[in-house]
C-alpha cells in the first residue's frame, strides 16, 4: 500500500527543519512520502503539487487563496501547523472543507512555565529588590523589598485560555490561592477592578481581541496592592501603557514584567525602558529554540491519530480565529 503524499510547505525554508528536527521528520516519513524539500509559495504557485494529501508548516505558511487551494490542491486532506495562531492563512481552508491542525496548546506550555517561574520569583520580592543590591550598604535596602513569599497568597489570572489553564495546573504545587478572570465580563464571577485591588500578582493572559484593546487601565492598575507585580505574556495592546507609566512613575513599589509591549518593542525614548520597576524581556515567553519541537511533536501526533482514525484534538474551528492586533 503506498503512503500518502505529503509536502513541507513554508516560507521560512530554514526554520521548518529546526522546528520539526530529525526525529519528527523521521516520523513523518513512516507514514507518508515527502521530501526534504520545504517548497516556498513560489514554489509552490510553479509547480505542481496536485497530489499532496497533507501539508505540515510552522511560521512561515504562506498564506493561500481559496481558488489556489481547490484547483492546485484537489486532494489535500489536512494541514497540520507547528506553530500557534493560525488566523492569517486558516480561513480559505475552512471554506474548501479542509481541517487546520495547529500547535497551539503546545505553546502555552512554556508560556506557562515563564509565567510562574515570574509569578515565584515576584512572590519573593526578587523584581523589586533587584536594582537595589549594588553595595554592602544597599542589602539592607533590597531586605526591605522582600515580598510576602508563596504562602497563603492570591494571584489573579486575566483570561481563561490555554495558558492560564497551565498556569493554574502548575500552581497547584504551591499554597498559593489562584483567582481567574474569563475574558468576557458576562462570564466573571469577580471584576476586573476586584482582582487588580486583591492580588498580590495579576497576569495577563486576555485572547487577542479587539474588544480586549487597552482595557486593563491606569484605574486598575491605581488600585494595586503595596507591592504588587503586573505581568504581561498576553500582548501589549491590551494595556493601556501611556496609564500605567504614569501610575508606575507614582508607585515605585509596584513592577511591571513585560514579555509583550505595543508598540513591540517600545520606540525610542520610551519610559518603559528607564523606570526602574519595569523589566522587559523580548517577547521570549512562547516556544523558542528547543521548545518549538514540542509544537511539531504535537502535529505528528495529530497526523499518526488521523491516520488511526481517531479524533483530532488541535483541530481549529473558525470561533476560535482572532483579530490580530500587531
Amino acid at each position: 500500500m503506498s503512503k500518502p503524499k505529503a509536502i513541507f510547505l513554508c516560507n521560512q525554508t530554514a526554520k521548518l527543519p529546526l522546528v520539526y528536527g530529525e526525529k519528527n521528520i523521521e516520523r513523518i516519513r513512516q507514514n507518508a512520502d515527502i521530501s526534504d524539500e520545504v517548497v516556498t509559495y513560489d514554489m509552490f504557485v510553479a509547480g505542481d503539487y496536485s497530489d499532496t494529501e497533507y501539508i505540515f508548516s510552522t511560521w512561515g505558511m504562506p498564506a493561500l487563496s481559496e481558488e489556489e487551494i481547490r484547483t492546485r490542491l484537489p486532494k489535500l486532506k489536512a494541514v497540520y501547523y507547528g506553530a500557534g495562531a493560525t488566523d492569517y492563512f486558516a480561513r480559505p481552508f475552512f471554506a474548501c472543507n479542509i481541517p487546520v491542525l495547529s500547535a497551539w496548546q503546545a505553546n502555552a506550555v512554556p508560556v506557562a512555565e515563564f509565567t510562574v517561574a515570574q509569578i515565584i520569583l515576584s512572590l519573593k520580592g526578587y523584581f523589586r529588590g533587584l536594582n537595589k543590591f549594588t553595595s554592602p550598604e544597599g542589602r539592607k535596602t533590597a531586605r526591605e523589598c522582600i515580598g510576602r513569599g508563596a504562602y497563603g497568597e492570591t494571584v489573579a489570572l486575566i483570561g481563561a485560555g490555554a495558558i492560564a489553564t497551565k498556569v493554574q495546573e502548575l500552581l497547584k504545587n504551591f499554597d498559593i490561592n489562584v483567582i481567574v478572570i474569563p475574558s468576557r465580563a458576562e462570564r466573571r464571577t469577580i471584576s476586573l477592578e476586584e482582582a487588580f485591588s486583591k492580588a498580590i500578582i495579576v497576569s495577563n493572559h486576555l485572547p487577542n481581541r479587539e474588544d480586549n484593546i487597552g482595557v486593563l487601565n491606569g484605574k486598575l492598575f491605581a488600585s494595586m496592592r503595596e507591592g504588587a507585580t503586573f505581568i504581561n505574556t498576553g500582548r501589549g495592546a491590551q494595556v493601556n501603557e501611556p496609564e500605567m507609566i504614569e501610575v508606575l512613575k507614582k508607585r515605585e513599589d509596584l513592577t511591571a514584567l513585560l514579555d509583550v509591549t505595543f508598540p513591540e518593542p517600545p520606540e525610542e525614548g520610551s519610559e518603559l525602558y528607564t523606570l526602574p520597576n519595569v523589566f522587559l524581556s523580548a517577547h521570549i515567553a512562547g516556544s523558542e529554540n528547543d521548545e518549538w519541537k514540542r509544537m511539531a511533536t504535537y502535529m505528528v501526533e495529530e497526523f499518526e491519530r488521523h491516520l488511526a482514525n481517531q479524533p483530532y484534538r488541535y483541530q481549529v474551528s473558525e470561533s476560535m480565529l482572532l483579530t490580530s492586533t500587531k
